[in-house]
């Protein structure tokens, strides 16, 4: 069965792209999966668990400043009910990308805050550190952990978008190594954050790696799960490069929380979809649609997408965008789901988003 549900999936994927390319492109109606339970921070991370649920963390921001306290890990079963909200404890109360490992199980949490890998038990948050930085860092202030991905061994790899590094450990954790250190992976730009979301190809012969502030996409060649090779520009102007997804079919799929949507690159770069958009109003506390967007999943035949509606002014007064007044708004934070086609998406509400 759960065979046949992936094949399902990537037809349905097939569909939506081929349709998208033999016509105009179809944005997709953006509708609201959850909503987070009220003083929630924004949601970064995000992962779909073996059993369907969905679980997101906070980055530990809202329109009125910093979080205190714990980091949050929220999870809704597969229909956006909400099952439990828990502390991950220990933490700071910033916490970025989470995954399963794929042999283990153990659910990782990046702390942000804390500059560590966390492996977290789901149903209590009781944490403890799996993977830790080395006691000298090789550049200048601080460590910023914030995406993080597994080859087909079960080595972890951690994006650290303050460094401009990838970090790798063994399936057991541990001290991490550096995998790659490069100018690519860093930032001068605005956002502030170089290096995000990582995927690697489906032959595990490239790793593509988001950096948010310069707005691109970095391919890393890869020959035995070491760098083959220097870093190069997969593609430019996605604005604000967030997370990101590799399909199937090598298709790359990057959130831009800039111009709040998600774009789709082909193998080669070419961009075969642009899903999502804000609608330009914010309900009951929500925004409308996609805004500042930052993780993605498949699940079912739905793409889901965490609405961080994050106001970079928090971090500096000169960081106002266009989305900065809308954010401002923001009280009672979202995930969104894309639906991708090949049946019924769940959905039987009013479309009220």
């Amino acid at each position: 069965m759960r065979g046949t549900r992936r094949t399902s999936l990537l037809l349905s994927i097939a569909l939506f792209l081929l349709a998208g390319s033999a016509h105009a492109w179809d944005r997709g109606r953006v509708r609201t999966f959850a909503v987070m339970p009220p003083g929630s921070s924004g949601p970064e991370g995000l992962e779909v668990g073996p059993r369907g649920h969905v679980y997101v963390t906070g980055f530990g921001f809202t329109a009125a400043g910093s979080a205190t306290g714990e980091g949050q890990l929220t999870v809704f079963d597969e229909k956006g009910r909400l099952l439990r909200q828990v502390s991950v404890h220990p933490s700071s109360p910033h916490l970025l990308g989470l995954a399963f490992h794929p042999h283990s199980g153990v659910l990782l949490v990046n702390d942000f805050g804390a500059g560590q890998v966390l492996a977290v038990n789901p149903r209590t948050g009781e944490a403890q550190p799996f993977i830790t930085l080395p006691a000298v860092l090789p550049h200048p202030g601080g460590a910023g952990l914030n995406d993080l991905t597994f080859d087909r061994a079960g080595n972890v790899y951690v994006s650290d978008s303050a460094q401009g590094i990838v970090w790798k450990a063994p399936p057991s954790g541990g001290v991490a190594t550096i995998w790659i250190d490069d100018p690519l992976l860093r930032t001068t730009g605005v956002p502030p954050f170089g290096a995000n979301g990582l995927r690697f190809n489906r032959e595990e012969t490239a790793l593509f790696v988001a950096n948010t502030g310069n707005d691109t996409v970095v391919q890393v060649p890869v020959v035995g799960n070491d760098p083959g090779g220097p870093a190069k520009i997969f593609t430019q102007a996605i604005n604000g490069a967030d997370g990101l997804l590799v399909d199937e079919h090598d298709n790359v799929w990057v959130v831009g929380n800039q111009s709040d949507d998600v774009v789709v690159l082909d193998p080669g770069g070419k961009a075969i979809a642009r899903l999502g958009d804000f609608g330009g109003a914010i309900r009951r506390g929500s925004p409308v649609g996609l805004l500042f967007p930052a993780s993605i999943r498949f699940a079912g035949r739905n793409l889901l997408v965490t609405n961080l509606a994050l106001d970079l002014r928090i971090f500096s007064p000169d960081f106002t965008t266009p989305d900065s007044a809308w954010t401002a708004q923001v009280s009672r934070y979202t995930v969104s789901k894309i639906f991708l086609g090949g049946g019924d998406d769940g959905h039987h509400e009013s479309d009220d988003d």
